[in-house]
C-alpha cells in the first residue's frame, strides 16, 4: 500500500479529530516518562543551579527510592481504574463523551503535581493523570477504528503507538532543559496545558459514526459520517457494512430510528458488558488472545529500556543519560511512524511475530552484551529492541482489540485488555530493578528473551490474521475452517 494513493482523499476536518483524539495517547506517553529526567532534581539528590526560590513551594521534595518507586508506579494503578472504567462508558455513552471526560483527569492531575507541596499530593496527581490516560488508551483506538477510512484501519492505529511514542519524546526533551531548580514543575505542568488543548479539539469533534449507526439512527450516522469522509465522497458501500442492526433491512438503513417500536428493528444491538465477555462463547478466545498480546507487550521488557535504561547502560557506553533517552525516544517515532503502512500491507499477525522475534533476540544480545560488557553489542541491541517494538508489537495490540471481537463487545474487551497492560506495566516497574540487581546487571534479558519465545509461539498458534477481513466473524470463521 502507498500511502499516497489514499491520502489525497482524506479530508482535513479527519485529520483534525484524528489528531485531537490521539492527544490522549501522547498523554499517556508524557505521564510515563515525565519523571525520568528530573527525578534527581525532585527529590534533591541534584544540587539546585541557584538558592532563589520563586514560590512558597518547596524547590524540591526529599524521597527515599521506595518512596520515588512508590509515585511511579502509582501512575499505572490509577490507569487501571481508568482502563476498566472507560470500556463501559464508552459503549453505553459513546467515545466522544467518555474522551471528553478523559480531559478532566489530564487537566486536574498535573495542576496537583505541578503544585505539589509534598510527596502525597504529588502521588495524588500521578493517580488522577493515571485515570485520563488509562482511559484514553482504551477509547482513542476504538474510536480511531471507527472513523479511520476500512482499508487504512491499520495505519491510522499505528498512530495511537506514534503518539504515545511523541509524548516520552516531549517529556525527555524538556526534561533535557528544565531539570532544575524548580522548573521541574513546569515539566509536570505542560501535561496538563495539552490537556486543555484536547478538551476543546474535542468540542469541534463528532462522535464515532459506528456507534451513533447503533445507539442513535442510521440517518445521523450517515450524516456524520459523510461529515468525516467528505461532502463529495461516496459512503454507500462502507456505510452499508454496519449502519443496520440485527434483523434491520439495509435498504432501509436511512429511516430515522424513531418509527414503529413494535417491529422491533429500531433496537440497538446489545451491549455485552465487562463479565460476560470473558464467558461469551463467542468472546472469551478472542478476549484471551488480546489480553495475552497486551501482556506480551510488556513482558518483552520494553519498558525496562524505556523507564530504567540510562541507569543500566550509564557505566557500560558512558553516554549523557538525558541524550540517550531522547535517541532512543526518537528512534521508537521514527520506526513506528515509517513501519505504520507495513501494518496494513504485510498483515497484523506477520508485523506481531517479526516484532516479537527481534525483541527475544535483541534481549539475547543485550544481556550477553552487558553481562561481557561489550559496548557496542549492547549499543546495538538497544537500538534493535527499541525499532523491534516499534515495528509491531507497539501499535498492533491497540488495533487487534477493535478487530478480533464485534462492535458490541469491544469496549469490554478493550478495557480488560488495557487493565491486564497496566497490570504488566506496573509488574515490570515495581520489579525490574530488584530482578536485575538479584540476577546480576542484564541477565534479566534472558528471561525477557525466554518469555519473548513462548510468546510469539502463542501469536503463531492462537492469534489469527485480520487484514482484508470486513468483521470478527469472518475473522474467527476462517480461522476456524482452516484449523479443522
Amino acid at each position: 500500500m502507498d500511502p499516497r494513493s489514499w491520502f489525497k482523499d482524506l479530508t482535513s476536518y479527519f485529520l483534525f479529530i484524528l489528531f485531537v483524539a490521539t492527544l490522549g495517547p501522547l498523554l499517556f506517553g508524557y505521564h510515563i516518562a515525565e519523571l525520568n529526567a528530573p527525578q534527581d532534581v525532585i527529590t534533591c539528590q541534584r544540587k539546585s543551579l541557584s538558592t532563589t526560590v520563586p514560590t512558597s513551594l518547596p524547590q524540591c521534595i526529599r524521597m527515599t527510592p521506595a518512596q520515588i518507586g512508590l509515585v511511579s508506579s502509582i501512575f499505572t494503578a490509577g490507569g487501571l481504574v481508568g482502563a476498566l472504567a472507560a470500556g463501559p462508558l464508552s459503549a453505553r455513552h459513546g467515545r466522544l463523551k467518555t474522551m471528553r471526560l478523559t480531559t478532566i483527569f489530564f487537566i486536574i492531575g498535573p495542576v496537583f503535581e505541578a503544585l505539589a507541596p509534598n510527596i502525597g499530593v504529588l502521588a495524588l496527581g500521578r493517580f488522577i493523570s493515571g485515570i485520563g490516560a488509562g482511559s484514553s488508551v482504551v477509547t482513542v483506538p476504538i474510536y480511531i477504528s471507527e472513523t479511520a477510512p476500512p482499508a487504512e484501519k491499520g495505519f491510522f492505529g499505528s498512530l495511537t503507538q506514534v503518539m504515545v511514542n511523541c509524548g516520552i519524546f516531549l517529556s525527555q526533551l524538556l526534561g533535557y532543559f528544565f531539570s532544575h531548580d524548580q522548573m521541574w514543575r513546569v515539566i509536570l505542568a505542560v501535561g496538563g496545558v495539552v490537556g486543555v488543548a484536547q478538551a476543546v479539539g474535542l468540542l469541534f469533534s463528532v462522535e464515532s459514526p459506528k456507534w451513533t449507526a447503533e445507539h442513535v439512527s442510521p440517518r445521523t450516522a450517515k450524516a456524520v459520517l459523510q461529515k468525516i469522509r467528505g461532502s463529495k465522497a461516496d459512503i454507500d458501500e462502507e456505510f452499508s457494512t454496519w449502519a443496520a442492526g440485527p434483523g434491520d433491512d439495509p435498504a432501509d438503513a436511512e429511516e430515522p430510528l424513531l418509527g414503529d417500536a413494535s417491529s422491533g428493528s429500531t433496537k440497538p444491538r446489545r451491549i455485552i458488558g465487562m463479565l460476560e465477555v470473558l464467558r461469551h462463547p463467542d468472546t472469551k478466545k478472542p478476549v484471551f488472545a488480546i489480553i495475552m498480546v497486551m501482556v506480551a507487550q510488556q513482558f518483552t521488557g520494553i519498558n525496562s529500556i524505556i523507564m530504567y535504561g540510562v541507569a543500566l547502560l550509564a557505566d557500560l557506553l558512558q553516554s549523557n543519560s538525558a541524550l540517550l533517552n531522547l535517541s532512543v525516544s526518537a528512534l521508537n517515532i521514527a520506526v513506528t511512524a515509517g513501519c505504520a503502512p507495513l501494518v496494513d500491507k504485510l498483515g497484523r499477525k506477520t508485523c506481531l511475530l517479526s516484532s516479537i522475534a527481534g525483541m527475544g533476540v535483541s534481549s539475547l544480545l543485550l544481556a550477553i552484551g552487558i553481562t561481557r560488557s561489550i559496548q557496542v553489542l549492547s549499543a546495538v541491541a538497544v537500538l534493535l529492541f527499541v525499532a523491534s517494538f516499534a515495528l509491531g508489537l507497539g501499535p498492533i495490540p491497540f488495533i487487534l482489540s477493535a478487530e478480533l471481537v464485534g462492535p458490541e463487545a469491544v469496549a469490554a474487551t478493550q478495557g480488560w485488555a488495557l487493565g491486564a497492560s497496566w497490570v504488566s506495566t506496573f509488574v515490570v516497574a515495581q520489579f525490574f530493578p530488584m530482578v536485575n540487581a538479584w540476577l546480576g546487571k542484564g541477565k534479566v534479558y534472558f528471561i525477557f528473551a525466554g518469555l519473548a519465545a513462548f510468546f510469539w509461539c502463542f501469536v503463531a498458534w492462537i492469534v489469527p490474521e485480520t487484514k482484508g477481513k470486513k468483521d470478527a466473524d469472518e475473522v474467527w470463521g476462517r480461522a476456524r475452517v482452516r484449523s479443522d
